[in-house]
């Protein structure tokens, strides 16, 4: 089974930079799809950015400019760098995967959240 394991959340000022992990871990015959979506207090959980095995990234259009994500198959880790925070990015981050446990079976797995708070 497939765990995806984030970190690097914390509390920063705004315009400040902050870059999340997530790991994957486990046993499976690949991990297509990455990406990263967020949930605001109140709000519905949204696609942030994603990436997918050939390196095409997509963003949603709040974040082009500021976020960048990538990703490191060797390690089977994504990552999202953050720069010029705003209180708006405030948010508890999921990293999500679409996994092949094997060659026949697909799956999506999400991590367990990390938060990033934008504040002064």
């Amino acid at each position: 089974q497939v765990q995806l394991v984030e970190s690097g959340g914390g509390l920063v000022q705004p315009g400040g930079s902050l870059r999340l992990s997530c790991a994957a871990s486990g046993s499976f015959f690949s991990i297509n799809d990455m990406a990263w979506y967020r949930q605001a207090p109140g709000k519905q959980r949204e696609l942030v950015a994603g990436v997918i095995n050939s390196g095409t990234t997509h963003y949603v259009d709040s974040v082009k400019g500021r976020f960048t994500v990538s990703r490191d198959n060797a390690k089977n880790t994504v990552y999202l760098q953050m720069n010029s925070l705003k209180p708006e990015d405030t948010a508890v981050y999921y990293c999500n995967a679409q996994v092949q446990p094997d060659r026949f079976s697909f799956d999506e797995v999400w991590g367990q959240g990390t938060l990033v708070t934008v504040s002064s």
